[in-house]
């Protein structure tokens, strides 16, 4: 898995490219917990490069997106493709999670 990160208006926006599966997800997480640390609370997780999440790696956007509520922030994800958006909506992780089909939507009204 490959992850870039860049701001845009004051949200943090990460990128996953590839899978997110039990034996990379701490980079994200790490990512994210850094960012947080360093006063950042909105945050954008961009999938459209990402074909794959596991159950652990669904497992970590609901604690990252918890953690993030709790620090007074926000968590959205952004272009799953269909097969994704399939999962989330079979876990009903879609009704949890703030979902949207671009990234310049998620970003909007951060």
């Amino acid at each position: 898995m490959g992850l870039t990160t860049r701001e845009e208006n004051g949200v943090v926006i990460v990128t996953v490219d590839g899978q997110l599966i039990v034996s990379n997800r701490q980079q994200l997480k790490q990512a994210v917990m850094d960012e947080l640390d360093n006063g950042a609370t909105k945050f954008v997780v961009d999938f459209g490069e990402t074909g794959y999440i596991d159950s652990s790696g669904l497992g970590l956007l609901v604690s990252l997106s918890k953690r993030v509520g709790e620090a007074g922030g926000a968590l959205r994800l952004s272009s799953l493709n269909d097969d994704l958006g399939s999962l989330f909506e079979l876990t009903k992780l879609d009704t949890l999670l703030d979902i949207y089909d671009t990234v310049e939507q998620a970003v909007e009204g951060l």
